[in-house]
């Protein structure tokens, strides 16, 4: 019985828009930009650099300045 890997390993190929909606989604889950790697398959600069690109932002809000 073969074992499958614990992670998806994505590096040097292309993003799809498919790979885009799911960074999306895990940033504006609050999902830290390592676990978004291994989720992904990719580094966590590829990760940095794609968000970059398409205007994503991969920074926790801010709990001190919650709305009321």
């Amino acid at each position: 019985m073969t074992k499958l890997p614990k992670y998806i390993r994505n590096t040097g190929k292309p993003w799809t828009d498919a790979d885009v909606k799911q960074l999306r989604t895990l940033a504006k889950g609050d999902t830290p930009t390592p676990v978004i790697g291994l989720k992904m398959g990719r580094t966590v600069g590829a990760i940095y650099s794609r968000a970059s690109d398409e205007g994503i932002s991969l920074m926790p809000p801010n709990p001190h300045h919650k709305k009321r």
